[in-house]
């Protein structure tokens, strides 16, 4: 019978749920990385068998990349701090937002985004990364500001159908997106609001927290702002808000439902 795993990150540490594919009760691993703050956590089933993905900060070693071959009960630290930056930038991750599997058509193909915004991709299944230089040196950069939390990007969204399309949401900065494998990034937030700003309407600037895409449908997505919940039918070409009736429009979390890629959840705090 397969196995159904979740993992789940805290400050503190890290817990692997494990169940049955019915799902009814599930059974918790003590904590691993035991004091570190785990803000990325992935699972790439592309291959005969799953790799477990953690992005972990240590208070003391800094963040670290590990994998599981053997579904998280033993981990292997990425060597030499595999996701950082090439050092005449004189930049250091500060953590790992997001560790994402590209889609079936890249099958070594792993991307992961950070604090500060960049986004790194691995060619062999995570074991080692490179800087995507295009998106760190865009114009755009000296006006991506620094939210409450910090500027990072957190939503890494690999178009399953075509492996050249690849969007990314960060705090701050906004949706961009590169239809050329990250040769050149372009901003696709029109339609998201910023209403505390002289222009409500910015191409840029918007502090995302988070978009998501059913890998049945990618090109609707998703978007949960800082002040607002938004959904766009065209990969992000336009966003309309669909916040209307919801309790608050002010969330972190947003996923699709599992089995519906036309309905969003924003859960909003």
């Amino acid at each position: 019978m397969k196995e159904a795993i979740v993992l789940v990150g805290t400050k503190k540490a890290l817990f692997v749920g494990r169940s049955d594919e019915e799902r009814r009760e599930w059974t918790w691993s003590e904590p691993q990385f035991l004091m570190e703050a785990v803000y990325g956590t992935g699972i790439d089933t592309r291959g005969t068998e799953p790799r477990l993905f953690v992005g972990g900060t240590s208070e003391h070693w800094g963040p670290g990349v590990y994998y599981s071959d053997d579904r998280g009960h033993t981990w292997t630290e990425t060597q030499g701090a595999a996701v950082r930056f090439p050092q005449e930038l004189g930049s250091s991750v500060e953590r790992v937002w997001q560790i994402q599997p590209a889609g079936p058509n890249d099958p070594d193909v792993i991307y992961a985004g950070t604090q500060p915004s960049a986004l790194f991709r691995s060619t062999d299944r995570g074991e080692s990364y490179s800087l995507i230089r295009s998106l760190w040196d865009h114009p755009h950069r000296e006006q991506w500001y620094p939210g409450g939390g910090g500027q990072a990007i957190h939503s890494v969204l690999p178009d399953p159908t075509d492996p050249a399309h690849v969007t990314v949401a960060m705090s701050t900065g906004g949706v961009y997106r590169t239809y050329d494998r990250g040769e050149s990034w372009h901003p696709a937030n029109a339609g998201i609001r910023v209403g505390f700003a002289p222009d409500p309407l910015p191409e840029f600037g918007q502090c995302v927290h988070k978009i998501t895409a059913h890998p049945e449908a990618p090109h609707r997505m998703f978007a949960q702002n800082h002040g607002g919940v938004y959904r766009s039918d065209n990969a992000g070409d336009q966003w309309t808000s669909i916040a209307d009736g919801l309790p608050s429009d002010f969330g972190f979390p947003i996923v699709v439902h599992p089995r519906k890629p036309e309905r969003g959840c924003s859960l909003c705090t």
